[in-house]
Formats: C-alpha cells, sequence, structure tokens
C-alpha cells in the first residue's frame, strides 16, 4: 500500500547537504507536517533548515546529532519524541566513505567511524524509533541507504563495502520480521544505488554501462518506492545485473568480467572524496 507524506513527520539524517537535503525538500514538497533534520555540521544544517522554510509550510526542525554517538542519539531521539513526535517516515541517509587500502586505515578514524556512522547509526536511530512506529499501529516507512558495493567487492573500499554489506543484511532481514511479528504497518525499504554525483564520491569513476547518476534522479525514485513499501530498489539496473553474474560465475571468471570488463575494480582509482572542510560525519550524499 502506498502512503502520502501529507501531515505525516519525517526524519533525515544525513539532512544538511547532498541527498539528505534533496529528501527534506521532497518531504517539504509532499506536504509533510514536521521535517525533522539530523546532521553533525550545525553550520550547514540551520542554513538547510533556513531555505526549507522558504519552499512550504512544513515545520523544520534541526538538530546537530553526531549519529556515531550513541549518546548523542539517544539523547536526540528523546527531544523529537517530545517536541515533535514520533516519525511516520524514517530515512537513514548518513554516511561517510574512506577510499584506500584495508591496511592503510586508521582503526580509530577511519575503520571505527565508517562502521559507526554507515551500519551502527541506522540501527541504533531505527532502533530509538521503531517501538513507537510498531504501537502507533498507523502505516509508517523506514528508507536504509546502501550500496551497490554492498553486493560486490571493491578495492579500495574494503570497510566502507564492509559496512554497506551489514545494511542490506540487517534492513532486509528486519523487514521480514516486522512482515513475520504482524507489525507489517512499518515498511522496509533498503536502497542499493551505485555512484552518484555528489562531493561525497569526488574522483570515482562508474562502470562500464554504470554512468554516474544525478543525485535528483535517485532521490526521485527512493522517495517512490519508499511511499510504495517497495522492499528493495537497485539504480541502475547494471547493480541487479552485477550482483546476478556474481552469484553464477566461478570466481576467477567473475574477477575477469568485473575487472576487465566493468572495470568495476577500478572505479575508485582516481578517489578524492568531498573536501575535508565541507564534509562530515553523518553528511551523507552517496552510500
Amino acid at each position: 500500500m502506498s502512503i502520502s507524506a501529507a501531515g505525516r513527520v519525517v526524519l533525515i539524517t544525513g539532512a544538511a547537504m547532498g541527498m539528505g537535503r534533496l529528501y527534506a525538500e521532497r518531504a517539504v514538497r509532499g506536504g509533510a507536517a514536521a521535517v525533522v533534520l539530523w546532521d553533525l555540521n550545525a553550520e550547514a544544517l540551520e542554513e538547510t533548515a533556513g531555505q526549507l522554510r522558504e519552499r512550504g509550510s512544513s515545520a523544520i526542525h534541526p538538530y546537530a546529532v553526531d549519529v556515531a554517538s550513541l549518546a548523542d542519539i539517544t539523547a536526540a531521539a528523546e527531544r523529537v519524541g517530545r517536541e515533535v513526535g514520533i516519525p511516520d517516515i524514517l530515512i537513514n541517509n548518513a554516511g561517510i566513505v574512506r577510499g584506500k587500502y584495508f591496511w592503510e586505515h586508521d582503526p580509530e578514524a577511519d575503520i571505527d567511524a565508517v562502521m559507526q556512522v554507515n551500519t551502527l547509526a541506522p540501527m541504533q536511530v531505527t532502533r530509538a524509533f521503531l517501538p513507537g512506529m510498531i504501537e502507533r499501529r498507523t502505516p509508517a516507512r523506514i528508507l536504509n541507504v546502501a550500496s551497490a558495493s554492498g553486493t560486490l567487492s571493491v578495492p579500495k573500499m574494503s570497510v566502507y563495502t564492509a559496512s554497506k554489506w551489514a545494511v542490506i543484511g540487517w534492513s532486509d532481514s528486519m523487514r521480514l520480521e516486522l512482515d513475520e511479528s504482524g507489525n507489517g504497518h512499518v515498511a522496509v525499504t533498503t536502497l542499493i544505488p551505485s555512484y552518484i554525483k555528489t562531493g561525497m564520491f569526488e574522483g570515482a569513476r562508474g562502470p562500464l554501462l554504470t554512468p554516474l547518476m544525478e543525485p535528483e534522479y535517485v532521490v526521485d525514485k527512493a522517495w517512490e518506492a519508499l511511499l510504495a513499501g517497495k522492499p528493495r530498489l537497485q539504480l541502475p539496473w547494471t547493480v541487479a545485473l552485477g550482483s546476478a553474474l556474481r552469484n553464477v560465475l566461478p570466481q576467477p571468471a567473475w574477477d575477469v568480467v568485473a575487472g576487465r570488463v566493468f572495470k568495476v575494480y577500478q572505479s575508485m582509482d582516481h578517489f578524492t572524496g568531498r573536501k575535508p572542510e565541507t564534509s562530515a560525519a553523518g553528511e551523507g550524499a552517496r552510500s
């Protein structure tokens, strides 16, 4: 069953810039009663909130939250519950990336940070709000932003890839748990996109037949899938093709196809990423 955002409460993590801001714009355009913005970058968050207030009648509620911190998540969730209410629509969009060989990752600044923001944060944010969404018994939606790299192995993305593999497994398992327990009014959608034209993946190159996608296109498709309660959305079509080929081909054959034909294994060779002064854990552009 498809729902509308009109009159509902929408919460978005990584909402200050990139795709998070685009999701917020869609919520305002859809007539949401309230749009809750979470991001670590307080300055960008306030700027985005101001712009959104000029675009519609939705009440905009910005919260500076470090989603890598369980204490921050817990405190912010309690505030949202008191000041706004339990979200009807939750978009776990926040994400960060590190593009380097595994042994070059710093144990805390890279490995811990990526796993905290990309994997544990969506779980903890959802855990904070899901009991209320279940108890209310009205239609609710959760969008978990994963990645095509969560379905394939990609050099110079080992930790990021691991974080997104975990998101896919958790998100779809939770969807089944909700259905099995008679709580299907809370529908879970897992978004699995390839590279998107945002600063987060600056320098990355799309594999063969998989051009970098416009963020507006991805958000439009994800928004439709979210409201419809679609279990999974893979963009573009080559993501599903790649997953299918990987599952049927012997590993040596797949390595040739992925590395030499589709150039998946070379997609991060020229990665530079977003400039440090504009990036922030939880800003979530392409995941």
